[in-house]
């Protein structure tokens, strides 16, 4: 039976949704944005639930979604996903136990004030017989995930579920390929540029390694031109969005103001570059951690010319634009209009099982 999901992405600045039908592989039917007042949500949280939900509202009415099953991500550092590894337990009582008392390692509040939720990713059995669980699993501030339900419950929109929104963006972003038995496994590094927070997840291709929220994003680089050339926010954010890596500086701007604007947003860049590596690192630390494949990256800013190729000179490592399209197929014509990366997260959540 085929099944209908929208998945959204409720940003600082934006509401981004993924109409999509999975029967047997997903398909893309509608894609649809508009603004969000500041302030609504900020800091991955949502600050005012009514004027939320008044949003969604408007924005279901105008889009023409349907209400009766969305999946919404979040992205805040006050949630913690671990993957552990748990052996000789076979009651599964037992085991959501140990997975509660690991829970409070990567997340140390009480546990009546937190959301938990895990899954199996593989069994094995080690040397004596015994059964090895690896297990993904998810801890958050429960007034976190509350914030968001609220605001759903009150625009009347029935919630399937919340989901990570690092999870929603490899799903949409690791391509589905056969690994070669014998190669060196590799992780793939996606990341998604927001408004005020870029949202990170590493993946072995099977699953999600390692996940962090970097509190960076294209909003720095307006706020860089502006104080840079003294212009009012929304002639910057023009500015931004015409500016080019790998080419002439926009229109309209002297040869000294060209020079300026170009240095500035590259050390605006180069604050991204080093919190990008420093969490990469920090992944890398860990006992288990992968060679780096590649960055793939998602979000409007992702798409300024050049900037992918700029920040590789920074970060040493391969970095492309992703395609949100790589595992799902298109409607002959996708309402809303042609998908890009900026609505990766929306997809993936459509996507999620």
């Amino acid at each position: 039976m085929a099944r209908e999901v929208v998945g959204l992405k409720v940003g600082a600045s934006r509401l981004a949704a993924a109409r999509v039908v999975v029967n047997g592989a997903p398909k893309l039917i509608q894609v649809a944005a508009a603004p969000l007042r500041a302030g609504i949500v900020s800091g991955g949280e949502v600050r005012d639930p009514e004027a939320l939900a008044g949003a969604l509202k408007s924005f279901f009415k105008e889009t023409g979604l349907p209400e009766r099953a969305v999946r919404v991500g979040v992205a805040s550092n006050r949630v913690g996903v671990r993957t552990i590894e748990l052996s000789g337990i076979n009651d599964p009582k037992q085991l959501a136990n140990a997975v509660r008392f690991r829970a409070q390692e990567a997340l140390p509040i009480p546990l009546n004030e937190a959301v938990l939720d895990y899954q199996v990713l593989s069994e094995s059995t080690d040397e004596e017989g015994g059964r090895v669980r690896k297990v993904l699993f998810v801890v958050a501030y429960r007034d976190l995930i509350d914030g968001y339900a609220s605001a759903f419950r009150q625009a009347g929109i029935r919630l399937l579920g919340i989901d990570l929104e690092a999870f929603a963006l490899l799903r949409a972003l690791t391509p589905f390929r056969q690994i070669d038995p014998g190669a060196e496994p590799t992780a793939l590094v996606a990341v998604s540029i927001g408004s005020e927070r870029s949202t990170l997840g590493v993946s072995d291709g099977f699953s999600c390694e390692f996940t962090r929220v970097i509190d960076w994003g294209g909003g720095d680089l307006t706020a860089a031109i502006a104080t840079e050339l003294g212009v009012e926010p929304e002639e910057a954010e023009r500015i931004k969005l015409a500016f080019r890596f790998d080419g002439e500086a926009p229109q309209g701007l002297t040869e000294e103001q060209s020079g300026r604007l170009r240095d500035a947003v590259s050390a605006a860049l180069r604050a991204f570059a080093r919190e990008l590596v420093s969490s990469l690192q920090f992944y890398q630390s860990q006992t288990g951690s992968l060679a780096l494949r590649e960055i793939a990256l998602a979000g409007g800013t992702a798409q300024l010319p050049g900037l992918a190729e700029a920040l590789q000179q920074m970060v040493s490592v391969s970095v492309r634009v992703g395609d949100p399209t790589v595992n799902l197929g298109l409607s002959k014509k996708v309402k809303g209009g042609d998908p890009d990366p900026s609505l990766a997260v929306p997809i993936g959540l459509g996507m999620g099982a």
